[in-house]
């Protein structure tokens, strides 16, 4: 069976790293490392991980792109998986995991959705189907496969050192999930499970500045995949690289 490494970048989110690592201590499959990354946090985000007994890295580097790359690099096994602060894994989400892996040799990196576990009751389904969905169908065409969504996500160790020394690192205002899925997927299989569930805070809906500097993000990052990443172009080498 792979080892699974699990990498958790926080930046001042305690509480909802506290109940992260409670799921995941609860685990059908325990991981064999969980790194939280703390990005310099100013509360007790590190001190609730070393409460927990997992790995704690500082990255003193602003950004989630930083923090997660130096959780990836300092992983030790062959199935890296990525959730943030706020998800809420289902018992089962290590062991789908590795099922996925196993089943498909030819997969570089799986994804799946989330459902909101906060918020609005009655506005829970609509809102996540909304929020992934308009990930998902914006998305897809341009990158020629699923874009990975970075609080549920996982990929093999050797996908991972392939790409590292060409993700945008440096640039906080890069969504790093779709920054992977950029260099992932050009020759690369990305594929979503359906079966890989987790839960998420509604934050995103919280206001429209967080909305808005969402897509802001999502709109720079594919900017700074330059001409040569244009959908045609992209579909093309694609097309061509995962025969």
């Amino acid at each position: 069976m792979s080892r699974v490494s699990i990498v958790i970048p926080v930046k001042d989110d305690a509480a909802m790293l506290t109940r992260c690592l409670a799921a995941l201590a609860k685990q059908s499959v325990i991981p064999h490392e969980v790194i939280v990354v703390d990005n310099a946090s100013r509360d007790a985000s590190a001190a609730v991980a070393a409460i927990a007994g997992v790995r704690v890295i500082r990255e003193d580097r602003p950004g989630i792109p930083a923090a997660s790359a130096a959780g990836y690099d300092a992983c030790e096994g062959e199935v890296i998986g990525r959730l943030d602060a706020d998800s809420v894994p289902a018992p089962d989400w290590v062991e789908r995991l590795v099922l996925a892996f196993d089943a498909e040799p030819g997969v570089a990196a799986i994804t799946g959705g989330a459902a909101f576990i906060d918020g609005p009751r009655m506005l829970r389904s609509v809102l996540a189907r909304l929020y992934l969905g308009a990930y998902v169908l914006t998305l897809a065409p341009v990158l020629g496969h699923v874009p990975l969504f970075g609080s549920n996500m996982a990929m093999r160790a050797t996908a991972w050192r392939a790409v590292s020394d060409a993700v945008h690192r440096e640039d906080a205002e890069v969504h790093d999930d779709l920054d992977l899925s950029f260099h992932l997927g050009l020759c690369a299989r990305v594929r979503w499970v359906r079966c890989l569930h987790v839960g998420i805070s509604s934050r995103p809906f919280s206001g429209p500045r967080d909305i808005g500097r969402r897509i802001r993000r999502g709109a720079h990052t594919v900017v700074v995949h330059r001409l040569d990443e244009l959908p045609p172009l992209r579909w093309h080498r694609r097309v061509r690289g995962v025969r």
